[in-house]
Order: structure tokens, then sequence, then C-alpha cells
């Protein structure tokens, strides 16, 4: 059975931060870049995760992806990628990366274990795409892309921060489309959230996903049905190409209806919601492996407390400074 809220929800998927760190410069996450000291707790283990992974799986739990910050910059990633892929129950691990080590990872990590790769990619085009992130790394995240493409045993999803003026134009949804017409790639728009650290740059660049909903309808895409187990995004098919476009929209009227997940920082703690205000400690259960009862019972009676949508509609995104904290 899967777990259930207050609400009627059922949870299945755990979304595992590994770290905070990231290398990248996101215009809208880390502009500044990754801000040391800012935490004292050192990130889980493999070991912990592992533990953490097994009871989440005896809950029912059993699709899980391993975010960040960036989950690459930690050396023993492929370590904790096989930890979690043989506890029994996982069914699908999937990794969120900015893929600037994606090229050398791709083949390791499949022997690890994972199943599907995202990659954050907001612009096809290197000026913008080194513009948005504060970095020259474009050639390495393509080349990362096609590696994982030319395995062929992985899917890959393509994330874009939609922002007005860098990505949401019909011109910049074509050129991405015309990149998955030979490509079995699926590529969704996120639409731009506010975060304790972003308030210029949302009140600057946040646009509606509706209005690309519109630009893929009059294209000749068609809405694909939701499937068990899929994530909040809304994806779209046409008959001439092989990929997929895709939006996610937070601030669309019944989004968190159909919240399945759950988050769990690098340090441990339980976050219900992604704006959450606040976390649940477990790394207290995840010292032995007598402890898993006690660990489910704590998120047991934590998702009593979950509410039954964001707030972010009137302005309140939580504990949520920035975006690599929680891994989105």
């Amino acid at each position: 059975m899967h777990l259930q809220d207050s609400s009627g929800r059922s949870f299945h998927y755990l979304r595992l931060s590994v770290t905070d760190l990231c290398n990248f410069r996101c215009t809208y996450c880390l502009p500044e870049g990754y801000q040391r000291g800012l935490r004292s707790d050192p990130d889980m283990s493999p070991v912990e995760i592992e533990r953490l992974v097994a009871a989440f799986s005896s809950m029912g739990f059993w699709k899980f992806r391993l975010t960040g910050g960036e989950p690459t910059t930690r050396s023993d990633i492929v370590e904790i990628a096989e930890r979690v892929s043989r506890v029994a129950g996982v069914k699908r691990l999937a990794i969120s990366t900015n893929g600037y080590r994606l090229k050398a990872l791709v083949r390791p990590l499949l022997g690890a274990g994972v199943t599907a790769f995202n990659v954050s990619l907001d612009s096809l085009d290197r000026e913008k795409f080194n513009r948005t992130t504060g970095t020259s790394k474009f050639e390495d995240v393509m080349s990362g892309i096609e590696e994982v493409l030319a395995a062929g045993t992985a899917s890959i999803k393509l994330n874009a921060v939609l922002m007005r003026d860098v990505n949401d134009r019909p011109e910049d949804v074509h050129r991405f489309a015309e990149f998955v017409r030979e490509r079995p790639i699926s590529i969704r728009w996120i639409e731009l959230m506010r975060t304790g650290e972003n308030s210029e740059l949302f009140q600057k660049h946040h646009v509606s996903a509706t209005s690309l909903q519109r630009t893929f309808l009059e294209s000749g895409w068609s809405r694909v049905a939701r499937q068990s187990g899929d994530g909040p995004a809304v994806e779209f098919t046409h008959p001439s190409y092989r990929g997929r476009l895709g939006l996610i929209a937070p601030y669309g009227q019944g989004f968190c209806e159909t919240c399945n997940r759950l988050r769990v920082s690098s340090a441990g703690g339980l976050r219900l919601c992604l704006f959450g205000s606040g976390e649940i400690p477990l790394r207290e259960f995840l010292q032995s492996d007598g402890q898993k009862d006690q660990l489910v019972a704590a998120v047991h009676a934590a998702l009593r407390m979950k509410l039954p949508t964001h707030l972010l509609h009137e302005g309140n995104y939580g504990i949520t400074r920035n975006l690599s904290t929680i891994g989105g």
C-alpha cells in the first residue's frame, strides 16, 4: 500500500538531495554562486542514504531521484546510485544534473542502476545558456546528452526554467522542438518559482506556462494522458517528432492535487512540500539498520501535517531560500 495523506493523495516517489553544493551560477537560483558555511551539517553518507531508501521502500515508494545542488559534485555519486538501486522495491532510479560531468559518468551511472536522466538546459543558444548559468559549459552539457542517447538504455528529459525573454518565445519553442524531432527526448519548461532570494528576478522574468501551451497546440502538438507514476509535467506529442514537449506549471489550477512525492534534504530533513515551512529531522533514525521502524513511524506522523496545497499564490515560499537547497 502507498503512503497516503489526509487529502487522500498516495505517495510513491522520493526526491533525495545528496548535496546542496552546486558549481553553476544560474540567475534564478545561485547568481552569486554557492555560499559555503551556511549549513553546518554534513551531507548524508552512502550508508545513511541506503538506510533511508530502504525505509521508504518499505512504505511502498518505488521511484527515487537523486538531486542536489548538483549531485555529481559528490565523488561517491556512483556508489550512492549503486546502493540505492540494489534496495528491494526500487523500480526506477533517476538523477537530476546540470550535465557538466555527464559524458564521463553516463556509463558508470547506468552500470550502477540509474534508469533516467534529467538534465538542466535552459536554452539551446550557447550565449543565452552561458548568461543564464554563469558558466561556459554548454558543449560539456550537450556532449553529455548525446552520450546518454548513444547508450540507448535510459530515458532522458531536459528541464528549462521558463523565463520571459530567455526561452518563452515561439522561436525558442521551435528550436527545442527541432532538437527532439529525431531524438527520443522530453523537453519540459518549468514555470519560474518565487524563492527567498529571487524576488527581483521573479518579478522581471516570470511568465505563465499557459502561453506556451497555446503555442504547442497551435503547432499541432497533442496533450498526452497521464500514466501511473508520472510527475507533475503535462506532456505533448506530435506525429512528426520522436521527442515530446512538456510543461510544469506550479501556479496552475489544481497543480497540487496529483502530488505523489516527498523530499529529503542532503542532511536528512524531510520536506512535505518543496515550499513547506519546515523540515522533520530523520537523520537520527539512520544510524543503524535497526531503526527503520522508528523512521517509518516518524514519516507517517509527519504526513498528517501535509497541507492540501502550496502557498505560492500568497507569496509564501516557506523556507526555500533557493532551489539548490532541496533540488527543485
